[in-house]
């Protein structure tokens, strides 16, 4: 479906404009342009986008905002206006670096096209890039993995999102799942990854996460630390803490229904968190940090007492998954990461 541009930026900015009337007016930190290909948009339709959004919300002086791309439809000079319309970070979809392994996942790109891309990204003068690279793909081994991740790294991003292939439901793959690597090869190219990774000066942050120093992701730091974020567009999903409550928010998925509903109609799910499910959803983003959580933390985001987990915290603690850290932080274990799903259903509401 072609996307009449200037009337989905007036339907994402009527969706901002309901959100935000009961909205607390918190200064924005981040902005991320994602779900599909963003950078298909005009320099235009964005700068019109971010414009109008600071119109609406105060904004962090240090606003990270986020493009979206995928290396196969980068066209030249046009992230210099980009840039202009006030992008100052973009996240490139790689994935990998084999043809094969490229054509298997139904990518449009080449390996000669993400260098490109690069080189596009840097003529206009934006540095701060993150590349999506897969792991745990069909026919993969360690070498092939290790091999990925060092074209990744010759090209010198900022952050690199390293995470291992799933089959999500809805997929090609799904419903025709491809042979993939045991869990125990998984786990070694996930291990020898993280030491080169470490090497290069990539400093792991979350799960599948490493950054350069200072060049964390703004944006995703605030879903790990459970923190509101307004969703608009077409597919979006919104969390926001109101009068007490935390909301969850879901639009129309599918482009051509969206842009033909009316705004109330574009909402699919406007619905309080149960407070017995909150320790299980903060902790499903809370225990893929590094550096773990602390106390006040749980107690500000969920709005619920310590003492709701602490028979979790101790189960969790006695079978190794997690433990408390220096300056009362509480954070995995390497068995914790390891086995991190096992960690977190500790936390399900039963």
């Amino acid at each position: 479906m072609q996307i009449p541009e200037q009337r989905y930026v007036d339907v994402l900015l009527e969706d901002l404009s309901l959100d935000i009337t009961e909205h607390e007016y918190r200064p924005l930190v981040s902005i991320f342009m994602g779900g599909g290909t963003p950078s298909l948009f005009s320099p235009e339709s964005i700068a019109r986008l971010l414009a109008e959004i600071k119109v609406r919300l105060p904004v962090s002086p240090d606003l990270e905002i986020t493009l979206e791309a995928n290396p196969g439809t980068i066209e030249h000079g046009r992230f210099a206006a980009y840039r202009d319309a006030g992008v100052n970070r973009v996240s490139l979809g790689a994935q990998s670096f084999d043809p094969r392994q490229l054509n298997q996942l139904g990518r449009i790109h080449g390996k000669d096209d993400i260098a490109m891309a690069v080189d596009e990204i840097r003529r206009a003068g934006i540095d701060n890039f993150n590349l999506d690279l897969m792991y745990g793909l069909s026919g993969q081994n360690v070498e092939a993995a290790l091999s990925d991740l060092h074209q990744a790294i010759a090209l010198s991003p900022t952050h690199i999102s390293h995470y291992q292939l799933t089959l999500e439901p809805g997929t090609p793959f799904f419903h025709r799942p491809p042979q993939l690597p045991d869990d125990e090869d998984c786990y070694a190219m996930q291990m020898e990854c993280q030491a080169v990774l470490a090497a290069a000066g990539f400093r792991q942050y979350e799960v599948s996460a490493y950054a350069q120093a200072g060049c964390q992701s703004v944006h995703n730091m605030n879903y790990w630390q459970f923190g509101d974020y307004l969703g608009i567009g077409a597919g979006a999903h919104g969390k926001l803490t109101r009068n007490g409550h935390i909301m969850r928010t879901e639009r129309q998925k599918q482009p051509r229904q969206y842009l033909l509903s009316s705004a109330q109609q574009r909402v699919v799910l406007n619905a309080p968190v149960a407070s017995a499910e909150l320790p299980f959803e903060f902790m499903l983003n809370a225990l893929r940090l590094r550096e773990g959580f602390t106390q006040s933390l749980f107690v500000q985001r969920t709005g619920l007492e310590w003492a709701t987990i602490a028979s979790q915290l101790a189960t969790a603690q006695q079978r190794g998954l997690l433990e408390l850290g220096p300056d009362s932080v509480w954070l995995p274990t390497e068995l914790g990461r390891r086995f991190l799903n096992d960690l977190v259903s500790l936390f399900l509401d039963r």
